[in-house]
């Protein structure tokens, strides 16, 4: 193993070692479809999730946390206000807060909130290719075919300017899942090569990675790529470990699951595989 693996090796050990130790509070704004197994990833990892989302109880509970995950998926008029009043909250207590802006461009509406949420700065945003092109312009048509459902009909190697561009623009730092995951804070730009196909036969994994996006960045403020990139590779060796024992999409969702709870320093070091993109 190159010396830059066995840093990365060491950085993702040490951010999912704290996750472990200080089991932050993670405030969870997601989509129905996503609960379940988002809560039980954050769980898996060592943090704690709270998965809360009435407007009247933030003032008392968001001050709390120790990161904020909104995700769109199934977005309301009643859920937005929510997602926005918990964000501007977290700005004001310096909270890190992650965006997950799924199907943005499915139609005006969404694509109007999440162009509202990423007004709000959040420290880190995670989609898919389709989602990250979307969102890097200035304004935007609605357009079915520019993706498939909440799929991505682009590789997320193809989303490389768009991401530096909305991570310039909107100074968060911005990840885009796919065979490949990119991570770029709009100069630096990093891949994170684990995972297995079959994971996009599991639905709300990239949901569930975008939290414990969130975990991390709670531990390590101050180094969101870094905890972007180290989240996005301990979940894909997660994965990878799983997909050792699964048989099929269902049983790979419950052996990645207990993969993550597992996961030893060993294991993650000799798996890893983190290269400097540019």
């Amino acid at each position: 193993m190159d010396s830059n693996q066995t840093q990365w090796g060491s950085t993702a050990w040490h951010l999912l070692s704290l996750v472990r130790a200080q089991t932050p509070l993670i405030q969870c704004i997601t989509n129905f479809v996503s609960m379940d197994i988002v809560a039980n990833t954050l769980l898996s990892a060592g943090a704690s999730p709270a998965m809360l989302h009435a407007v009247e109880e933030l003032r008392d509970f968001t001050p709390g946390v120790h990161a904020l995950y909104v995700n769109v998926g199934t977005l309301s008029p009643s859920w937005l206000p929510a997602m926005t009043t918990a964000a501007q909250i977290c700005n004001t207590h310096r909270t890190p807060w992650v965006l997950d802006p799924v199907a943005a461009n499915a139609s005006a509406f969404r694509f109007e909130a999440c162009r509202e949420l990423l007004r709000l700065k959040p420290t880190v945003v995670r989609g898919n290719a389709s989602e990250i092109i979307a969102l890097s312009l200035d304004s935007a048509e609605p357009n079915s075919s520019a993706s498939k459902g909440v799929d991505s009909v682009h590789e997320s190697t193809t989303a490389v300017e768009a991401a530096k561009l909305l991570a310039r623009t909107s100074g968060a730092i911005v990840a885009v899942s796919g065979a490949t995951d990119i991570v770029t804070d709009g100069n630096r730009v990093v891949g994170a090569h684990n995972g297995v196909a079959m994971m996009q036969k599991v639905t709300a994994t990239g949901c569930s990675v975008t939290a414990l996006i969130a975990a991390f960045v709670a531990v390590d403020k101050t180094h969101a790529l870094d905890a972007a990139v180290s989240a996005l590779a301990v979940f894909g060796v997660a994965a990878e470990l799983g997909m050792k024992m699964a048989k099929g999409p269902a049983s790979l969702r419950m052996h990645l699951i207990d993969a993550l709870y597992g996961l030893d320093e060993a294991a993650l070091h000799s798996h890893v595989n983190i290269t400097s993109l540019c």
